[in-house]
């Protein structure tokens, strides 16, 4: 599933697109990385229902809007239907109420941003990478 995310895929104009460099969330130990992480470089954590076209929708209008640089930041996506405890561990480490689609973006240890549904695409990254 993830492949597609990290491969170059040219689009109808010969330029080449890059997919964003995904990092599945999968473990409770994760959450820790990405705290220690984000105080020399912005983390991001996207949490996706595989089941639900709205978030789907989302997913994609993000993918197509991303654009950093693979050292820029680093990227989680986490499959709420395989992880939905893990779910519930974001909500309580950083004091975020579930939601999904939802983007959550950390920066020393701490969520600085965050949104869901149409308003992921709404968030102005640039200014907080």
């Amino acid at each position: 599933m993830f492949g597609k995310f990290f491969k170059k895929k040219e689009n109808g104009d010969g330029k080449e697109n890059t997919r964003i460099p995904w990092i599945p969330l999968t473990s409770r130990e994760q959450l820790d990385e990405i705290i220690d992480k984000s105080e020399v470089r912005t983390q991001m954590l996207f949490k996706h229902s595989t089941t639900c076209g709205i978030s789907r929708m989302v997913l994609n209008r993000f993918g197509k809007n991303f654009d950093f640089k693979e050292n820029q930041v680093d990227l989680y996506y986490l499959d709420l239907h395989s992880f939905r405890g893990l779910s519930n561990d974001i909500a309580s480490r950083f004091r975020v109420a579930h939601q999904s689609p939802q983007l959550l973006v950390v920066k020393n240890g701490v969520v600085v941003a965050h949104d869901s549904h149409g308003g992921i695409n709404d968030l102005d990254l640039k200014t907080l990478v």
